[in-house]
């Protein structure tokens, strides 16, 4: 059994969309959000999809990474699925007293893709980014916070740390389930309820590890002398230049257009 989890994952490459400001693209990933919930059409999913396809050429990133942290969501996007199934003013199918309708297996088709479009174009962030360059346009963007008192360093830095968090605890779930595995686990039976048994005894050394993961990380950075964004200085600083100006401009334009072209009365 594997976690294929890539948020949280760095894949170091030469692309364009390496060298573009992490705040651009945080701002385009919340863009692309609000377009990709717009849509209410598979053609505009399609579209949406090609989008993502074009990015993964452009950033060199192979789309099987990104495509791999669908994987832990298959029984959430197949639960959403069969929920919308018994939705709809129109009958299709009656079972009894469980009514199925075609408009609401549209609705769940749709639900379903959109939140594949999203998790896939979303890992590219992280894929592109360094956990660096997020801290620091997570706390640039939040910036203007400070003003009201907002801790928006350590706001920045809770979030990062929780994105790199997440595949490395998937990696040390996957650890422990092999060796509860070889140890006579069923994690792979058929019943439900074997299966959640099985996962009981992953739970206290999973916690255990993350507490321990917790202190080294502590430890590093009082070794480091860290102790807060007060006062701090960076080796590098975010400089918007004129590109990432025009690629938030023009990718922005793109997205607008997309939920334009997701909102026609399209298939």
């Amino acid at each position: 059994m594997r976690f294929g989890l890539t948020i949280g994952e760095y894949y170091p490459v030469d692309s364009p969309v390496h060298a573009l400001d992490p705040r651009v693209k945080i701002l385009l990933v919340l863009v692309f959000t609000i377009a990709v919930f717009a849509v209410v059409n598979f053609s505009g999913l399609a579209a949406a999809a090609a989008l993502i396809v074009g990015v993964a050429l452009v950033s060199k990133v192979p789309i099987r990474l990104a495509v791999k942290g669908v994987r832990p969501l298959l029984y959430l996007l197949a639960f959403t699925f069969i929920i919308h199934l018994f939705t709809g003013a129109k009958p299709w199918i009656e079972l009894g007293p469980l009514h199925i309708s075609l408009p609401g297996a549209r609705s769940g088709a749709l639900v379903g893709i959109r939140l594949v479009i999203l998790v896939v174009g979303a890992a590219f962030l992280t894929l592109t980014s360094t956990p660096i360059e997020l801290t620091d346009a997570i706390e640039s963007l939040l910036a203007p916070l400070k003003k009201v008192r907002v801790p928006a360093h350590e706001i920045a830095m809770m979030m990062t740390i929780a994105l790199r968090f997440i595949p490395t605890l998937a990696a040390e779930t996957d650890k422990i389930v092999k060796a509860q595995a070889s140890r006579g686990a069923r994690f792979e039976s058929s019943n439900p309820v074997t299966r959640a048994r099985s996962f009981i005894p992953v739970l206290v050394p999973l916690f255990l590890s993350v507490f321990r993961r917790a202190d080294e990380l502590a430890e590093a950075m009082e070794a480091r002398a860290y102790r807060g964004g007060e006062g701090r200085t960076r080796m590098r600083r975010l400089e918007m230049k004129g590109r990432d100006v025009l690629t938030l401009i023009s990718v922005t334009a793109v997205f607008v257009g997309l939920a334009w072209f997701g909102r026609l009365p399209l298939v």
